[in-house]
């Protein structure tokens, strides 16, 4: 594997030697190790099937839902192992947007963005719950949307607007680090182009991982970029040098379109 210099001091999240596998002897991701910088866009590249959704998921233990996943190797968040944390802790720190947008579908738009503490047996009083229902919906740039509608349900919205509601309700938590699995995919470029401007304005305060299939958007927002091929992590490195000089053939196969 390449790595280029990517001038990290203190990585987020350091990934050491980690390999999963879903069955005995059939690794999904293998002897991948990398630090996540803080407060930048992060992009995980490849063909389908080559890893990078199983990588992303380890990065919050989603696996632990499937005990007869093997996983080896190390995930430190902030210098702590994740294994030493309870999945709630972990969860809270490490926030997860899927491909789909899951707005919870019988909760109220309100009730989405303060799911996780809901669920997880949190009580605040109602000053609380709007300060953080307000800000999260700012921060997604939401609010001015939807401040008279909070009581209907998520399903309401546009399909870009339930994107940006998942994303509000990953933010109540105000986490360290925001897991994103092609979190466009599902929409159109109009919406498509407003979850792309709202990650560059969260990425000043939050350290964003982004999984997709679309070399362009990696291109356009992210800082870094993995390409993983396989299972493994081939080059990581900025991803202006990456897609300008990448340092492994494989790579430049990928990005010119020679496979994928």
């Amino acid at each position: 594997m390449t790595i280029s210099n990517l001038n990290i001091k203190e990585p987020v999240l350091s990934i050491h030697d980690l390999s999963i596998a879903y069955e005995e002897g059939k690794y999904a991701v293998k002897d991948v190790s990398a630090d996540i910088k803080k407060d930048s866009i992060t992009a995980i590249m490849g063909p389908s099937g080559c890893g990078k959704s199983t990588l992303l998921r380890a990065l919050n233990r989603m696996h632990d839902l499937y005990p007869s996943i093997i996983t080896k190797g190390k995930i430190e968040l902030n210098g702590v192992d994740i294994s030493e944390m309870s999945n709630i802790n972990l969860r809270r720190k490490v926030g997860m947007v899927f491909q789909r947008p899951n707005p919870f579908p019988t909760m109220s738009i309100y009730d989405n963005v303060i799911a996780g503490y809901k669920l997880n047996g949190i009580r605040q009083n109602k000053t609380e719950r709007d300060e953080i229902v307000e800000k999260s919906l700012i921060d997604v740039s939401l609010w001015n949307e939807v401040k008279d509608s909070l009581q209907k349900k998520g399903t309401f919205l546009s399909g870009g607007q339930q994107q940006r509601l998942c994303i509000a309700r990953a933010l109540a938590f105000q986490p360290d680090v925001i897991l994103l699995d092609e979190p466009t995919s599902a929409l159109d470029p109009i919406a498509t182009a407003k979850i792309e401007e709202l990650l560059l304005e969260l990425k000043n305060k939050y350290s964003i991982v982004l999984v997709t299939h679309n070399m362009a958007q990696a291109a356009r927002i992210s800082n870094q970029s993995m390409f993983m091929y396989l299972g493994e992590l081939v080059e990581y490195g900025k991803t202006k040098a990456m897609f300008t000089n990448p340092s492994d053939k494989r790579t430049e196969e990928y990005l010119t379109g020679k496979f994928g």
